[in-house]
């Protein structure tokens, strides 16, 4: 017969005021919380010093042993070496399953690395080349109708281009963000054969080339129709490219739209328009800035639209409805291609000028369109106060015409009975 050994409840005693309490120590047997850090400071100076010795045996082997030559061929070298001098550093201490993890995460962030810096170079090297160009006022006020190829960097320079851009960019706004909008919004509230044919055309315009937009526009509205070549045919073409990535975008955010909101709006007696117009555009109005930044930057670098419909010319145009009118990013690419270093120059400073517009740009859309459903401005803020002053005022007037003519009725009631 097996005895049962019971355990009775320990009882602690109430602690008192300054009593210190010590956590209790872990049992014999329990492992230990295990450290969940991905990178220690052994991690660290094992990557320092496989990052050193590797480039130090490359440098040897491009000097001593090999004939390579090449930052190319030294970076292809060096970086097998830096992986595997990491994985035996860190193989002294860890096992095989920490090793394999993190030899992964050094070659992600690596990876991650290299992109940022292909990223920094695309965005420096252009302000850097084009440096001696934007340092002259000239460069941002005159436009290339009095300088030639050959002529110093005090005369000429890329105001038309850039009048050509914004302009350029703004008709094909007015264009692409109602259309857009009211096309992800259609393929959202309907259903049906229709709805999946626009969202498979969508889809497709999405990968169109820039050329064929601009021979479309160029066969359909300066053919057919009689549009002269100007800065208007080509936002019309600009915005051909736009309009797939603005429907694509603003579809998705639109779908991300929670269903209870649309519900509670029907239950309110909102019909589908006035539900969409008031409850779905706004709540998602953050990610539709989002869309309307993305066809943006898909517009605003076209070349081949701009040089098919409204030409190559070096004069100022401000009229975007008459005569040739050229455009950042094709200004740049006439000028990298001249052979002489003064419009290289001059085609650097371009590419950084349309940088920095793109910048502005999209500053000035997160800031008028960035703000989440609810989140208003001070100036939302102070006209909702005034209509909420109004509202008040007026009801309290209302309130008192009905206590008056509740009053009047009274009064006259009484008068009849007497």
């Amino acid at each position: 017969m097996s005895t049962v050994e019971t355990t009775r409840p320990v009882q602690r005693p109430a602690s008192t005021a300054g009593t210190v309490v010590t956590a209790a120590r872990p049992p014999a047997g329990v492992e230990p919380r295990r450290v969940t850090k991905s990178r220690s400071r052994a991690d660290v100076v094992s990557a320092f010093g496989a990052g050193v010795a590797a480039i130090a045996l490359t440098g040897l082997l491009f000097d001593q042993i090999a004939p390579f030559s090449g930052v190319v061929g030294f970076i292809a070298i060096a970086y097998p070496l830096f992986i595997g001098l990491y994985a035996l550093l860190i193989s002294l201490e860890d096992r095989a399953i920490a090793v394999c993890d993190k030899v992964v995460s050094a070659i992600v962030h690596s990876v991650a690395a290299l992109a940022l810096g292909a990223l920094l170079v695309i965005v420096v090297y252009p302000f850097w080349a084009g440096w001696s160009a934007l340092l002259r006022w000239n460069f941002y006020t005159e436009d290339m109708s009095q300088a030639g190829p050959a002529d110093p960097l005090e005369l000429g320079g890329v105001l038309h281009a850039a009048i050509g851009t914004l302009e350029q960019i703004s008709i094909a706004l007015i264009i692409t963000v109602p259309l857009g909008l009211t096309c992800a919004v259609f393929l959202n509230e309907t259903r049906g054969t229709f709805t999946r044919t626009v969202r498979t055309v969508v889809e497709a315009m999405t990968a169109l080339p820039s050329i064929v937009a601009g021979l479309f526009i160029y066969a359909s509205l300066i053919l057919v129709v009689g549009v002269e070549r100007s800065g208007f045919a080509a936002g019309c073409a600009i915005s051909v490219m736009m309009l797939p990535i603005m429907i694509r975008a603003a579809d998705v955010v639109v779908r991300m739209v929670p269903s209870s909101l649309k519900e509670a709006s029907y239950a309110m007696g909102a019909g589908q328009l006035r539900t969409a117009w008031h409850v779905v555009l706004p709540t998602a109005r953050s990610g539709l800035t989002t869309s309307v930044l993305l066809a943006t930057a898909r517009g605003i670098g076209e070349t081949s639209p701009v040089l098919i419909t409204a030409g190559l010319t070096p004069f100022f145009n401000a009229n975007p409805f008459s005569g040739p009118q050229v455009s950042l990013p094709l200004a740049t690419f006439s000028m990298v291609k001249n052979s002489e270093g003064t419009m290289q120059q001059r085609g650097f400073g371009a590419a950084a000028v349309l940088m920095v517009l793109v910048l502005i740009l999209f500053v000035l859309a997160r800031v008028i369109g960035g703000r989440p459903a609810g989140n208003l401005s001070a100036g939302q803020q102070r006209r909702r106060l005034r209509a909420s002053a109004r509202d008040q005022a007026r009801y309290t007037a209302k309130l008192r015409q009905r206590a008056q003519h509740r009053e009047n009725v009274w009064s006259e009631t009484h008068r009849g009975e007497s």
